[in-house]
């Protein structure tokens, strides 16, 4: 059975393209590129052509890119690098929807005695301003708004947020990882002092990502050992991973504009057809301000598990939310910070799109739910009947 992919938020398919770079550098470019000797320190000159690929995408000097494993290590490194850099404890302040991992390391902390803020969010996921600049005014902190939402796919002020952070005199770090490749990013306009990504969100493989580190930024490295990456992170470079993810990062920087509104346009094909073919849906999200592939639909008094056990009989891939917390049978903490009503926040799933989506995809999708959500309301104990 063919599969039809909407679960690009979770992960998304390596570009062939990237698979074409990574493959000398497994098979004849083996070498360590901290080695001395021409085979090994050959190699090197391959990272660095990466790096400055990555920059390129988010506008950023080459040297302000640090190589990770993928984006919770750069989230750790930028949130417990940058909390314990001096001998201060400052205020962490996040909001209510952040990524598990922005939320670990922002609870580690608290747990060391540092106080934790955590900005509540409207019934569309966006933060209050005048409720950061309250929190600001408590003294210095280290400030982690991600830049959009992995499950609805709202995005934040991020320009607004930094410039008023950095006004306070506080450190701020974005989880991009989600942003990264579907979004315009400049860091020399926007005034974040860190920002993490990775790789296998935008058709780069599993295993590589990157924190930007503005130049100046003083963050406590998380790994510990060699003298790679400047100091900031050792251990002996993914030189295969990191080559495929400068490579995607050319990729999404060449075609971003044109790839998104084709992405943007199927994802708004597809919620159309949803809303208009089974009754009591509804989006969850800031549809003004949103990821240009992600759908958060509810389907009220089902259960979205079942939905997606029986979209994955299809052949349908699509997710209920975070993948890091897929298996748990708790709501959306995403959701419940919004405050969407129970029927709505259990009966909740996520498409998110690629590049490699089709409308015959779309569509296909859109023909077949509404017998889903119909079979599985008959069977519901949430649904009043007649009689």
């Amino acid at each position: 059975m063919k599969t039809l992919y909407f679960d690009n938020n979770a992960t998304t398919r390596p570009a062939p393209e990237v698979i074409e770079a990574i493959q000398p550098f497994l098979s004849e470019l083996w070498g360590n590129p901290s080695s001395m000797h021409v085979f090994g320190g050959g190699v090197r000159k391959y990272v660095e052509q990466a790096r400055e690929l990555v920059a390129a995408l988010i506008h950023a000097e080459p040297a302000e890119i640090v190589f990770t494993s993928c984006g919770t290590e750069s989230d750790n490194t930028a949130i417990l690098g940058a909390g314990t850099a001096t001998d201060l404890k400052p205020n962490i302040i996040n909001t209510r929807v952040e990524h598990p991992a922005v939320l670990g390391p922002c609870l580690e902390l608290k747990d060391r005695g540092y106080n934790l803020i955590e900005l509540n969010v409207d019934e569309v996921g966006q933060i209050d301003l005048a409720e950061l600049d309250e929190a600001l005014r408590l003294g210095p902190a280290v400030v982690s708004v991600m830049w959009a939402n992995n499950e609805t796919g709202t995005i934040f002020p991020i320009d607004e947020i930094a410039r008023r952070v950095k006004a306070a005199g506080s450190l701020f770090h974005t989880d991009a990882v989600q942003a990264v490749g579907k979004l315009p990013i400049d860091v020399r306009r926007t005034p974040v002092d860190l920002l993490s990504l990775s790789g296998h969100k935008l058709h780069a493989p599993k295993g590589v990502g990157a924190l930007y580190v503005r130049k100046g930024t003083r963050i406590k490295p998380f790994l510990l050992g060699g003298h790679q990456e400047d100091s900031r992170r050792a251990g002996t470079e993914n030189v295969p991973f990191i080559v495929g993810l400068g490579r995607a990062a050319e990729l999404a920087r060449n075609g971003r504009e044109e790839e998104q509104a084709r992405v943007a346009a199927l994802r708004n094909r597809l919620e159309a057809g949803l809303l208009q073919r089974c009754p009591d849906s509804s989006v969850n999200g800031d549809l003004a301000h949103r990821l240009p592939n992600t759908l958060n639909i509810s389907f009220e008094y089902i259960e979205g598990e079942a939905i997606l056990y029986s979209l994955s009989d299809l052949g349908i891939a699509a997710s209920s939310g975070s993948a890091c917390s897929s298996g748990s049978l708790e709501p959306s903490h995403v959701l419940r910070a919004m405050g969407v009503p129970f029927t709505r926040v259990h009966g909740s799933i996520r498409f998110s799109l690629s590049r490699y989506n089709t409308e015959e995809e779309v569509d296909y999708v859109i023909a077949r739910m509404p017998a889903i959500v119909n079979r599985l309301r008959e069977m519901s104990p949430f649904v009043t009947r007649g009689g």
